[in-house]
């Protein structure tokens, strides 16, 4: 690994909780800012207790616990976020100013820290919907939410700041699938696996509409390779980052085989008609990024999982599920 100390922002969450234990894999320093909203028990004790971790409860927003996340760190991985559109709609100004108006402040701090690599993670939902049979990283942008209007606001901002001494680079992840020690249940592929291994049902609304999706672990890989090519691979480029782009009935036809046939598979008529596709063939090309996971696999991760009793209650409890969180947190507008 090329840099000795990493800040990942929101290195608590999803991703983050597979990440962090693969970035401390290769040897370098890791430093995760988070909320911690889902609480700490997200990372194995083996990590806690590595001598090369740091785990800083703060606010992205607090100029004072940012200095602290970023003391010493040569590349940062911004994953934190209000990270959908549900969550975010609940409170639009307290969205904004974690997902907007916090982050040139955090590129403007990066670059008085001297921090060399930018990896930010944005979202293919700023593509809106397209006809395209190919969603490249080329085509215009129609974000249809605020939250994917602020994805992009962030990429302009980032890609402005671009410099000999600042390499920015952007990845726009599809639906992103799998087990995670903070697992979320109120994506796609593991909302279908999660009602079909509990219910023995899934009820599919509308589902010709296309989701993309992209493997957790296939998402770790993308971010760890990111921190090791060369500046000119990468720097002020933007990549898609997917796998398999299924129709929702074709996702729940795919968890019914895995999970069971007894499995019934209910049509719930639909005015939600939005269908999202993404092209992956950049980052295949310019940076030999193959994925190794599928859905397939994501859905059998889960059921193992659920089988094992590593996700109790996962049809309720609401640290599997974003929106139920953020309802409950105490987060306001401003610090």
């Amino acid at each position: 690994m090329k840099f000795k100390k990493v800040t990942v922002t929101g290195g608590a969450g999803y991703v983050g909780a597979v990440l962090i234990p693969a970035l401390l894999d290769t040897g370098v320093e890791v430093v995760v800012l988070d909320l911690l909203l889902y609480g700490r028990d997200v990372f194995p004790s083996e990590v806690i207790t590595n001598p090369k971790f740091s785990l800083i409860q703060g606010d992205i927003r607090n100029p004072c616990i940012l200095d602290q996340a970023l003391q010493g760190c040569d590349a940062i991985i911004h994953l934190a976020c209000i990270s959908n559109d549900p969550s975010f709609d609940l409170d639009p100004e307290l969205g904004k100013s974690i997902n907007l108006d916090a982050f040139e402040p955090l590129v403007k701090k990066c670059i008085e820290k001297k921090i060399n690599r930018f990896i930010y993670a944005s979202s293919s939902s700023v593509y809106g919907v397209k006809t395209e049979k190919k969603v490249t990283e080329e085509l215009t942008k129609n974000p249809l939410t605020d939250y994917s209007k602020y994805k992009l606001d962030c990429e302009e901002i980032l890609l402005s700041y671009k410099s000999e001494k600042f390499t920015p680079v952007i990845v726009r992840p599809a639906t992103v699938c799998g087990y995670s020690p903070r697992q979320r249940l109120d994506v796609i592929v593991n909302i279908l696996t999660n009602l079909a291994f509990h219910k023995r049902e899934i009820s599919v609304f509308g589902g010709e509409q296309l989701r993309p999706n992209i493997h957790i672990k296939d998402m770790v890989r993308i971010y760890l390779l990111l921190l090791e090519l060369s500046t000119e691979k990468i720097s002020g480029k933007i990549f898609n980052a997917g796998y398999q782009n299924y129709t929702v009935n074709e996702l729940s036809e795919l968890v019914k085989e895995v999970i069971g046939s007894d499995v019934s598979i209910k049509k719930v008529e639909t005015d939600d008609l939005r269908s999202y596709h993404i092209s992956s063939e950049k980052i295949r090309r310019e940076l030999e990024f193959v994925p190794k996971y599928t859905v397939e696999d994501a859905i059998r991760e889960l059921q193992d999982a659920f089988g094992r009793g590593l996700l109790p209650e996962s049809l309720v409890n609401k640290k599997y599920f974003n929106i139920k969180t953020m309802k409950e947190s105490k987060l306001g507008p401003s610090i």
